[in-house]
């Protein structure tokens, strides 16, 4: 009887999309960077600033050509990321609202700065490892 080979093949990138890989961590790390330094928490910076608005775009256009590869995972990861915070952000809003939790809005604001200021790093470095991220 024969059985079906479901192994994955993966496809080797090119150099031109592992280096939009690394730029797009570059925008990413660039508006988290503007968080820490500037008035605004990492978190809405992150959200709101130019480069990752740029970068979620980029990551949405390009997607297709990363598929098979490695960069794959760095392209969800960097999405999740993204939309994830959103959420931390959301939560932390209506927490916010209510008196009773503005300390834990803020907890939650910054808990989540350090989060994704930490899936960009790991990320990155797994990049430059030529790995990928987990899923």
């Amino acid at each position: 009887m024969l059985e079906n080979d479901t192994r994955v093949v993966s496809v080797v990138p090119s150099s031109s999309l592992v280096r939009l890989t690394h730029i797009i961590y570059l925008l990413h790390g660039f508006s988290v960077l503007m968080g820490m330094l500037g008035p605004a928490l990492i978190i809405t910076t992150f959200l709101t600033g130019w480069p990752s608005i740029i970068a979620v775009i980029i990551n949405y256009v390009k997607r297709a050509d990363v598929r098979g590869t490695y960069l794959d995972s760095h392209f969800g990861w960097q999405i999740r990321t993204f939309w994830y915070t959103l959420l931390w952000l959301v939560i932390a809003s209506i927490l916010f609202i209510t008196v009773i939790g503005i300390i834990l809005a803020y907890i939650l604001a910054v808990g989540a700065g350090i989060w994704v200021f930490y899936r960009i790093i790991r990320g990155w470095i797994a990049l430059n490892d030529g790995r990928s991220v987990p899923v």
